[in-house]
């Protein structure tokens, strides 16, 4: 995997200031292939608000992610998650010594990168802060591992999802650990994917989205605006 901000491989530029990282919970060596649209902006957006951004391929490992999203999901299906948790486990570890890094690194990821988030939150024990957009959620057994401050928004109508909420947050409390938990009613798994069709919800999404900005700026301390 490759270090890298957010517009190397971006027609929209934007070049964060020095000083700070921030690391996204799903997104790709940009040489391998290019994540979904969805979280290319995502990753645009940490860096505009001032963040050194690094969007990781999940599946960079395996050839990358094929732009036909029905190829995509029949990949995630067949993926050694265990190896691409050390990787990213790894990424969190290298942006910390980045040379223009605070030392404080956070991960967002949406779907199957919120459930990853939630795994590299207990893998690596540098990652300050994490925030899971409708993840599947870890072990109860892997908690006690979990050092990150955790954001976790659930779309209410996300019946299989929303099944592992309690045991998640009975463990984290029993544990100790700091989070919050936000679920967000009569929205679909997906509400902040804005080319996702039907399912995005506005509303939602942008209170989700001020609401995990703040915990970034808790957590990793807030950046200066870029440009």
């Amino acid at each position: 995997m490759e270090l890298c901000r957010t517009s190397r491989d971006d027609e929209r530029r934007a070049e964060p200031p020095q000083g700070r990282d921030e690391t996204t919970g799903r997104a790709g060596d940009p040489r391998e292939s290019r994540p979904h649209p969805h979280i290319r902006d995502v990753t645009r957006r940490f860096a505009l608000e001032g963040y050194l951004a690094f969007g990781i391929d999940a599946l960079s490992l395996d050839g990358g992610t094929p732009a036909d999203e029905d190829a995509a999901r029949a990949i995630f299906a067949k993926v050694d998650l265990a190896r691409i948790g050390e990787s990213v486990a790894a990424a969190v570890t290298a942006l910390g010594a980045h040379p223009e890094s605070t030392g404080k690194v956070g991960t967002v990821g949406f779907c199957w990168g919120g459930a990853m988030v939630n795994q590299v939150a207990w893998r690596a024990p540098g990652l300050a802060a994490g925030v899971a957009y409708y993840g599947g959620q870890p072990p109860a057994d892997r908690v006690p591992a979990i050092k990150a401050a955790l954001m976790l928004h659930y779309a209410g109508q996300d019946e299989r999802i929303n099944a592992g909420i309690e045991a998640y947050r009975k463990a984290l409390t029993d544990n100790g650990k700091t989070f919050e938990i936000f679920v967000y009613d009569d929205v679909q798994h997906a509400f902040n994917n804005d080319t996702g069709g039907a399912r995005y919800n506005k509303e939602a999404a942008t209170l989700a989205w001020s609401r995990t900005m703040a915990h970034f700026a808790k957590h990793l301390g807030a950046p200066p605006k870029a440009g």
